[in-house]
């Protein structure tokens, strides 16, 4: 048994500038736009769901990706790229206050990447890419490393390990669904005590666990009608945060739009898992699992 090491995250002043995982913290949201559409777009959702993750009291993080580099199609939106999505992100940490993380495809991005992001997120199909996971955890800044669609629950070990064993224990890790046949992704409830055994902060991506990868004729489809099923069950299987990608109208998203939850749905669904999370009390139980 592994007690889960809390992992600090942001440097900013205040309450929103600062977000624990793990280690019996509070519940927290990490949310945005999947990929930066606009300056203006990401700058004003960030600041609306920060509105709302303060509202609640959720720790808040904001996400978006400055690169969509695995679109499924090559006439895809992928975003503005490294350097003008860097300066949208610094410009929604100053008009937020809150940390942001942002997804990195190649070790070279690392550290421009690191010198505004508060968290480098290593995309699942990229989990087991040495050179990105060491690149990464050279900045000293966390590590969220998506477990592959393609993975087992404690095959994250490896990774996990990469990231710490090059000096860096701020590393936390995400479940987002496995390979279920073609063209469909399953959340197994077992995955978030096991991955909870390498004791380290889970993640739990609702929202890309519910696409349908290839399903959408160029496109990802997805079934964004599940999100609170999935929520639910997550939150009280026992998971230090949430992920959702939201967007204020889904059906003009430039990316994963069959799977985005519609912002004026994210209050309810928060109030709901508080509740469900202060009933399960996870924090408090046993690892009752443990690494083969």
């Amino acid at each position: 048994m592994r007690a889960v090491k809390t992992v600090e995250i942001g440097t900013g002043e205040g309450r929103r500038g600062r977000v624990r995982l793990g280690g019996g913290a509070p519940l927290a949201l990490i949310a945005g736009p999947c990929v930066i559409e606009s300056h203006a777009h990401a700058v004003d959702l960030g600041g609306r769901v920060a509105e709302i993750a303060a509202r609640l009291e959720v720790p808040y993080i904001f996400k978006a990706s400055f690169d969509k580099a695995n679109r499924t199609s090559i006439h895809s939106f992928r975003g503005p790229g490294l350097e003008a999505g860097l300066g949208t992100l610094q410009a929604v940490k100053a008009a937020t206050g809150v940390p942001v993380l942002t997804d990195i495809h190649e070790p070279w991005q690392a550290e421009p990447t690191a010198a505004v992001a508060d968290v480098l997120q290593i995309p699942a199909f990229l989990c087991r890419q040495t050179d990105l996971l060491v690149a990464a955890a050279r900045t000293g800044l966390p590590v969220n490393v998506k477990k592959g669609q393609f993975l087992a629950p404690l095959d994250m070990r490896y990774a996990v390990t990469k990231v710490q064993e090059s000096g860096n224990p701020r590393v936390f890790v995400t479940e987002r669904g496995t390979t279920f046949g073609y063209g469909n992704l399953v959340v197994d409830m077992r995955s978030f005590p096991l991955l909870r055994s390498l004791g380290v902060p889970v993640v739990f991506d609702i929202t890309h666990s519910l696409q349908l990868p290839g399903a959408g004729h160029g496109v990802t489809a997805g079934q964004a009608e599940f999100i609170p099923t999935l929520a639910a069950a997550g939150v009280a299987a026992g998971v230090d945060a949430i992920f959702l990608e939201v967007h204020e109208d889904p059906s003009r998203a430039k990316s994963d739009a069959q799977n985005a939850l519609r912002l004026d749905l994210l209050p309810g669904l928060l109030e709901r898992l508080l509740r469900i999370h202060a009933a399960a009390g996870y924090a408090e139980w046993p690892t009752t699992a443990s690494p083969r």
